[in-house]
C-alpha cells in the first residue's frame, strides 16, 4: 500500500506541461525511427502508436488517472544495443507492486532490473543489415536505426513484417564470449500490433489433403501420378533447426489425427529447407495439427528411399476439418519394401553384455543450473542432468539459464553414465525438439571468455563422435585443466580455443591420447539425415556404456599432498626395521635406520589414474626444474632418451603431460624411540619433512609449444616470478662456447664487491663452468645471427670460467660437458660485453688452477640456447663420452690425481655422522650436528664379472643431496674426491667440482636377483670374486661366542637388566641383548671364517625362536657370556665360570652335530673390493696325517660376514663338500 501511495503523489506531482512534452518526444522518436526513411512525418503512424501505447498502459487497471505512460521513455534498437550495458526488463502493464511480487515469487538472486522503456520495432525473420539480408530462421525486430535478434515463445506466421508494441520484454546484454558483441531481446508476451492484422474476409477454399498413411504409401510407388500434394495431420516430431555450411534445414513428421491411429500408425516426415520457410520451425507446436501445400518428392544422397520435401511455393496452414478434403488414391504397382533395420548391429551389441538402451521420452522442466555453458551442459530441476551438445543449440545458449523453463519432446534418458555423472541425464539428438515454455527472470550470469570456446565441444562431439559418458568425462577433464593452468599460466582462449582440425587447441591436444583409445577418429562424421529419418531410430544417444573413469587431471598441489599423505600413511616403522633385527639395536642405531627412506609412487597406484600436467620452469631459487600449474610447482628431474643429459632450453616454458613417471617422496624424520619395544608409538617421532618430486623421461611425456605471450602476461602476475625464454632478442649480441667442465650447485662465499655491506658475505647459491670461447661476439642480424670470426692462430684457446648465481643459475639443468652454446645478451651492442669481467668474485689464483685466463659472470637477462657444432670448426672431433677413472686408478694408493670419474647403480642410501675434522659443533648442542649422507655403490665397470662396491660420502654444502640419487638407479659422478680410510678402504667425498648427471631411474618394479651360488674356492681370485654370494659348507668348528646385554641409551653393560654406568642419568632402564658368533666353514675347496651378528647367532647354533628368547632370558643375569674355544676346550670370561650350568650348556652346544653340520651360507666380504691392501700369499703349514707329518701351502683364511644361513634341502645339495667326504 506504502508503494502505491508512493506513486500516487509522484504522479500527481507531474506538471500538465510534461504530458504534452512526452507526446512531443514521442513523435519526434516515431518520425526517427518508425517512418520510412526520407518521407515526411506520418500523422496516422503517429496517431496509431500513441493510442496502442496508450491502450496497452490503460489495460493495466492500476493507472491512477494517467492516460499516457509519462514514466515510460522510447528506445530505439540503436540505443539498447549502444547504451544499455546491463541486462534489463520493461513490462508496460505491470505496476511496481506487480513486478516485485514476480521478482519475490521467481526466488531466484539476480532478478534482471526493471526499466521504464517502450519497445516498437518490426517482427522480421530477415536477418543481417539492409544490403544484405538473409533468412535462416532466426527471428529479429527491426526499426530504422538497427536490428535485434529476438526470441519469442509462440510465434503467429502472421505477425512477421508487422510493426508492434512489445509491452513486455528483456534485453540480455552480450557476454563478453560474444565475438558478434550484440545482444538480443527475449519478448515475454505477445506483441501488440500498432495496425490491426488483415484477416480474409469469406469462406475459404476447400483444400484436397493427403494424410500420413496414403502419404507413405505414396512414397513407395515406382510411379508418382499426383503433382504437388497437400499433407494434412498432427505434428508428432519436430527436429532440430540444423545449420551446415551449405544449407539450413528441419524435419517435421506428421501423424494421423485420432489418438488411436497414431498410436499405432505409421507417420510420414517433410524437410523444410527453403530459407522463407525455415521460421516455421518456431511457429509448429507439437500435438497441433497442420497442412502443407504443394511437396514434392527428392530423393536424399545416401538415403535409400525417396522423402517428401517443401517447394518455395508451400505454405503452412492451421489444419480445420471444414476447409479440407481427403484426396482419393487409386495406388496400382508393386510397392517398394519399408526400410530394413541396420545389419547385425543388434547381436553384436547383445553379446559385448555392457550396452545399455536410453529411454526416448518427453519432459518439462525448469533449469536449476549451469554447469557448462559451451558444452551445454545444464541441471534441470534439481535432479537431472540437461546435455544439448548432441544438437545444435546456438540459440538455445543465450536463452537457457537458471529460471527458463523448457518442453523436450523425444529425449534420451541416460540412467548410469558412470565416469564423474553422478545423476541420469537427459540429452535431446537431432530429432528431438526443444520448446520455450517461459523465459528466465534471473540475469545472465557472467561468463569469462574461456567458457565461450564452443567449437572445441562441438569438434568432440561432431567429429570425433564421443559417446555421452566419455564427452561427459572430456568436458569435465577440460574444467580441471582450465582451473589447473587458467588465467594465471596460461589465457583460456589458448587452453580451450579450437581454431583449425589441423591446429587443436591445447586442451585437446592433452586429451588426445587419451580420447585416441577410448574413442578413435572416425571417418566420416555423422550423418544428420540417416539419424533423423532412419526407422528405427538410431543416433550416438540410443546406446551406451557405463564409463569407467579413465584417468584425471589433478593439480600439482593435490599431487603434493596426496604423495605426502601417502607416504606418511606407508610409514611404518616395523616394517622399514623387522623385529627381528630391530631388537637387537641400540637406541641411537635405531632411530639413525629410521631417519631416512622414500617411496615411489606410480600412476597405476592411484585410482583413476593420475595424469601429470604443468608448464615447465627452471627455477631461478634452486636451479632445478620444476612443473608449475595455478596451485604449486613441482621439482622434476627430466631424463632424455639412451641416458642423454638434457640440453634444449627450449624446453622451459612448454606444457609438459605424462602418463608414466614416478612421484618419488623422500622422508626425513627425527626421533628418539627408546627401543625397539616402542616402535609403534607414533609419540616420539620429533618431527617429519618430505621432500616431493616427480622424475619422468622424455620419451613417455606429450610436450606441447605454448606462445610466448602468454608466457610474458604469466610472469606479470606475483606467483609467476621465473624468467621464461622468449622468441628471441630483435638487438643483441652473442657468443658462441665449448662447455669443458661443470661444477657443483652450492652456496658458495663469493667476493664482496667494492662499497657493499661490511657485513660478512653471505653464501650465495651458484655454479662455475668451464670452457671455450668460440670466435668472436656475433650481431643480431634479422632472424639469425652474423657469421662467426673463427681465427686460428697461437691464441685460439681463450678459456673462460663463467660464473652463474643470483637469477641464472636456472640454466643447471642444461649445460653439460661436451655440448655448444650461445650466451645471448639482449639490448644494444656494448663493446667488449663478453671480455674479462672486472667485478668478478673469483680472484687470479683459481682461474691459473682451472686454466683459464679470464672470468665473466652471467647476468640474470642473458639467456643460453643450445647449438649444433656441426658447422663450428675444432668442435666435430671432441667427444661427447663421459670421462671415466679406470678400476685400477680407483682402487690404487696412487694419490697422482685424487679427482675421479666413474658410472655407478647406487644399492643403497643412508644417514651416518659426518667427519670428525670436518665438523665443528658448540659444545653441548648435540642435537645442531649435521649429517652424512652415505652412498654405497656398484661401479660399472666392462673387465670386471662382480662390480666392486664403494662408499660416497655427500657433507655440508652438497646437502640435501641433488634430486634422484635413490638406491636402483644408476648415476654418473665427475671428479670426486677419493680418500683412503685408516682400514685402508677407499672412499669417495663430494667436493665443489663434483657433477653429478642420473643415468637411469630406478626400475619401477623391484626383482631381486638371487645371489650367485659359489665354491670358496672362488674368493681367493681377487678382483674377480662377487662381494656378496651364496655357498654350500659346512661347520666346521666355533672360535668365539658372546651373549650380552647392553643399555640402549649409552650401551653399557646390563646385569639384571640395571645399566652399570656410574652416575647413570639414562632417560631408560631398556636393554637390549646383542650376541656374535665366530666360527670355521669349508666346503672342499677352501676354508672361511664366518662372523654372524645378532639375530643370525640363533640360526648359526640351530635354536628355534623360542629356546633362542630362553637362552637370552638366562644371559640377563650375568648380563654378558663370553667363550673362546681353543682346541677342545672352552676357556671363560667375564662372569661366566667353567662350571656353571650356562657355560657348559653353550660350550656343549658349540661342539654338538646340531651345530657342526651342513648349511647353505649367505655372507658378504668383510674385506671390502675398495680395500687396497693387498691378499696375503699362500704360507706352509704343517699337517699330522697319523705319524706323518705333512708339510704344504695354505692360502690365508677368507673373512666372512653372515648375511642368512638355511639348512639344505637334500644331502646332495652340499655340492663340493659332499664329494670330498
Amino acid at each position: 500500500m506504502c508503494k502505491v501511495l508512493w506513486e500516487l503523489q509522484q504522479e500527481s506531482s507531474v506538471l500538465p506541461g510534461m504530458e504534452q512534452a512526452w507526446l512531443e518526444a514521442a513523435q519526434a522518436f516515431i518520425q526517427e525511427t518508425l517512418c520510412p526513411s526520407g518521407e515526411e512525418s506520418d500523422v496516422h503512424l503517429t496517431q496509431c502508436v500513441i493510442d496502442c501505447v496508450k491502450t496497452t498502459w490503460l489495460s493495466q487497471g492500476r493507472n491512477l488517472g494517467f492516460t499516457l505512460p509519462l514514466s515510460y521513455s522510447f528506445v530505439s534498437v540503436q540505443n539498447l544495443r549502444t547504451h544499455q550495458r546491463l541486462s534489463c526488463c520493461s513490462h508496460l502493464s505491470w505496476s511496481s507492486m506487480a513486478y516485485q511480487a514476480w521478482a519475490q515469487e521467481a526466488g531466484l538472486s539476480g532478478t534482471l532490473p526493471r526499466e521504464r522503456l517502450l519497445l516498437l520495432g518490426t517482427l522480421t525473420d530477415l536477418s543481417g543489415d539492409l544490403e544484405q539480408e538473409y533468412r535462416d530462421g532466426s527471428l529479429s525486430v527491426r526499426d530504422n536505426t538497427g536490428i535485434l535478434d529476438c526470441e519469442l515463445i509462440d510465434l503467429d506466421l502472421s505477425w512477421l513484417g508487422h510493426l508492434f508494441l512489445f509491452p513486455s520484454w528483456s534485453y540480455l546484454s552480450p557476454a563478453k564470449w560474444n565475438s558478434s558483441g550484440q545482444g538480443h531481446l527475449e519478448l515475454w508476451s505477445a506483441p501488440v500490433p500498432v495496425f490491426p492484422l488483415t484477416i480474409s474476409a469469406g469462406p475459404l477454399p476447400t483444400i484436397p489433403v493427403l494424410y500420413p498413411e496414403a502419404a507413405s504409401c505414396l512414397l513407395r510407388q515406382r510411379k508418382l501420378r499426383v503433382v504437388k500434394p497437400n499433407l494434412a495431420g498432427k505434428l508428432v516430431r519436430l527436429s532440430a533447426l540444423v545449420k551446415s555450411q551449405k544449407k539450413a534445414y528441419f524435419v517435421l513428421s506428421l501423424g494421423e489425427l485420432s489418438p488411436a491411429d497414431s498410436q499405432t500408425s505409421s507417420y510420414v516426415s517433410i524437410i523444410v529447407q527453403v530459407p522463407a520457410q525455415l521460421v516455421w520451425h518456431r511457429a509448429l507446436r507439437p500435438g497441433r495439427a497442420y497442412v502443407l501445400t504443394e511437396l514434392r518428392v527428392s530423393k536424399i544422397q545416401g538415403h535409400r528411399y525417396h522423402v517428401w520435401r517443401t517447394s518455395p511455393s508451400s505454405h503452412l496452414l492451421p489444419l480445420k476439418p471444414e476447409c479440407v478434403r481427403e484426396l482419393e488414391l487409386e495406388l496400382d504397382g508393386p510397392l517398394l519394401e519399408a526400410d530394413p533395420r541396420p545389419s547385425n548391429s543388434q547381436e553384436r551389441e547383445e553379446q559385448e553384455g555392457l550396452v545399455q538402451n536410453s529411454i526416448l521420452l518427453s519432459y518439462t522442466g525448469t533449469v536449476t543450473g549451469v554447469l557448462n555453458q559451451p558444452a551445454g551442459l545444464y541441471e534441470l530441476d534439481g535432479q537431472l542432468g540437461l546435455c544439448l551438445a548432441y544438437r545444435e543449440f546456438h540459440g538455445l545458449r543465450r536463452v537457457v539459464r537458471p529460471g527458463v523453463c523448457l518442453e523436450i519432446q523425444d529425449v534420451h534418458l541416460l540412467q548410469s553414465v558412470g565416469g564423474w555423472a553422478r545423476r541420469p541425464v537427459l540429452a535431446p539428438c537431432l530429432r528431438g525438439a526443444i520448446l520455450l515454455r517461459s523465459f528466465s527472470p534471473r540475469k545472465p550470469e557472467t561468463q569469462s571468455s574461456s567458457q565461450a570456446q564452443s567449437s572445441l565441444y562441438e569438434h568432440l562431439v561432431w567429429e570425433r563422435q564421443l559417446g555421452l559418458p566419455l564427452y561427459l568425462w572430456a568436458t569435465k577433464a577440460l574444467e580441471e585443466l582450465a582451473s589447473k593452468l587458467c588465467p594465471h599460466v596460461l589465457r583460456h582462449h589458448q587452453l580451450l580455443q579450437h581454431s583449425s582440425p589441423g591446429h587443436p587447441s591445447l586442451g585437446l591436444q592433452v586429451l588426445a591420447p587419451i580420447l585416441d583409445v577410448l574413442a578413435p577418429p572416425c571417418i566420416p562424421s555423422r550423418n544428420v539425415h540417416k539419424e533423423i529419418l532412419e526407422k528405427p531410430h538410431l543416433c550416438p544417444l540410443q546406446k551406451y556404456t557405463r564409463l569407467q573413469t579413465p584417468c584425471s587431471f589433478p593439480t600439482l598441489a593435490t599431487l603434493k599432498e596426496e604423495g605426502r599423505s601417502r607416504a606418511w600413511d606407508s610409514f611404518d616403522s616395523k616394517t622399514l626395521l623387522p623385529l627381528a633385527e630391530a631388537s637387537h639395536l641400540t637406541s641411537y642405531q635405531l632411530n639413525q635406520r629410521l631417519t631416512w627412506s622414500w617411496l615411489c609412487l606410480l600412476p597405476s597406484t592411484f585410482h583413476p589414474a593420475q595424469v601429470l600436467l604443468g608448464i615447465l620452469v627452471a627455477s631461478s631459487r634452486t636451479g632445478c626444474l620444476q612443473l608449475r600449474d595455478k596451485s604449486d610447482s613441482l621439482p622434476c628431474l627430466l631424463m632424455n632418451k639412451h641416458s642423454e643429459p638434457l640440453t634444449d632450453s627450449r624446453l622451459i616454458g612448454c606444457l609438459v603431460r605424462a602418463e608414466r613417471f614416478q612421484l618419488v617422496i623422500e622422508r626425513n624424520i627425527r626421533s628418539n624411540f627408546p627401543s625397539w619395544k616402542e616402535l609403534s608409538m607414533t609419540g616420539f617421532i620429533q618431527k617429519k619433512q618430505a621432500r616431493v618430486y616427480v622424475q619422468l623421461f622424455l620419451a613417455d611425456a606429450l610436450i606441447l609449444p605454448v606462445p610466448r605471450p602468454s608466457l610474458h602476461s604469466a610472469t606479470s602476475t606475483p606467483r609467476q616470478t621465473e624468467p621464461t625464454l622468449s622468441e628471441g632478442p630483435h638487438i643483441g649480441q652473442s657468443r658462441l662456447f665449448l662447455l669443458s667442465h661443470k661444477e657443483a650447485l652450492m652456496k658458495r662465499n663469493l667476493c664482496v664487491p667494492p662499497g657493499a655491506s661490511p657485513q660478512g658475505p653471505k653464501p650465495t647459491l651458484s655454479f662455475h663452468v668451464s670452457g671455450t670461447w668460440l670466435g668472436n661476439t656475433q650481431r643480431k642480424e634479422g632472424t639469425g645471427w652474423s657469421a662467426p670470426e673463427f681465427k686460428r692462430d697461437e691464441h685460439k684457446d681463450h678459456k673462460v670460467l663463467l660464473i652463474f648465481l643470483g637469477s641464472s643459475v636456472r640454466w643447471f639443468e642444461f649445460l653439460h660437458p661436451g655440448h655448444v652454446y650461445r650466451l645471448v645478451a639482449p639490448g644494444p651492442p656494448t663493446p667488449m660485453l663478453f671480455e674479462e669481467d672486472g667485478s668478478s668474485c673469483v680472484s687470479q689464483h683459481p682461474l691459473e688452477l682451472a686454466g683459464c685466463t679470464s672470468c665473466l659472470t652471467v647476468q640474470d637477462e642473458w639467456t643460453l640456447e643450445l647449438e649444433s657444432s656441426q658447422d663450428i670448426p675444432d668442435v666435430l672431433g671432441i667427444s661427447k663420452a663421459l670421462p671415466e677413472s679406470s678400476l685400477t686408478d680407483l682402487l690404487s694408493s696412487n694419490f697422482t690425481d685424487s679427482l675421479v670419474s666413474f658410472s655407478a647403480e647406487i644399492l643403497s642410501r643412508t644417514l651416518c655422522e659426518p667427519f670428525a675434522a670436518l665438523i665443528w659443533t658448540k659444545p653441548g648442542s648435540i642435537g645442531a650436528r649435521r649429517r652424512c649422507v652415505k652412498l654405497t655403490v656398484a661401479l660399472e665397470t666392462a673387465d670386471c664379472e662382480f662390480p666392486p662396491h664403494l662408499d660416497i660420502y655427500i657433507e655440508g654444502p652438497h646437502l640435501p643431496p641433488p634430486l634422484g640419487l635413490l638406491p636402483g638407479a644408476r648415476v654418473y659422478f665427475n671428479q670426486l674426491e677419493k680418500r683412503v680410510s685408516r682400514s685402508h678402504n677407499v672412499y669417495c667425498c663430494f667436493r665443489s667440482s663434483t657433477y653429478v648427471h642420473v643415468l637411469s631411474f630406478p626400475p619401477e618394479t623391484t626383482i631381486r636377483a638371487p645371489l650367485p651360488h659359489i665354491y670358496l674356492a672362488r674368493l681367493l681370485q681377487g678382483g674377480q670374486a662377487p662381494f656378496r654370494a651364496t655357498a654350500s659348507c659346512h661347520i666346521v668348528s666355533v672360535f668365539s661366542l658372546q651373549l650380552l646385554w647392553v643399555c640402549a641409551h649409552c650401551t653399557s653393560l646390563c646385569p639384571q637388566g640395571r645399566c652399570t654406568l656410574q652416575g647413570s642419568t639414562c632417560p631408560t632402564q631398556t636393554s637390549v641383548s646383542q650376541a656374535n658368533i665366530r666360527f670355521l666353514v669349508e666346503d672342499g675347496t677352501a676354508e672361511a671364517l664366518v662372523t654372524c651378528r645378532n639375530h643370525h647367532v640363533p640360526a648359526a647354533l640351530g635354536l628355534c625362536p623360542s629356546e633362542w628368547t630362553s637362552l637370552l632370558e638366562f644371559v640377563r643375569g650375568p648380563g654378558k657370556v663370553a667363550l673362546q674355544f681353543t682346541g677342545s676346550g672352552a676357556q671363560p670370561e667375564s662372569s661366566a665360570k667353567t662350571d656353571e650350568p650356562l657355560t657348559r650348556f653353550l660350550r656343549t652346544l658349540c661342539t654338538s652335530l646340531s651345530v657342526l653340520r651342513p648349511i647353505v651360507l649367505s655372507f658378504e666380504l668383510e674385506k671390502k673390493p675398495s680395500k687396497i691392501i693387498p691378499l696375503e700369499p699362500p704360507r706352509l703349514k704343517q699337517f699330522q696325517c697319523g705319524e706323518l707329518p705333512l708339510l704344504t701351502h695354505v692360502n690365508s683364511r677368507i673373512q666372512l660376514s653372515c648375511l642368512s644361513i638355511q639348512e639344505p634341502e637334500h644331502t646332495s645339495s652340499l655340492g663340493a663338500f659332499t664329494s670330498s667326504c
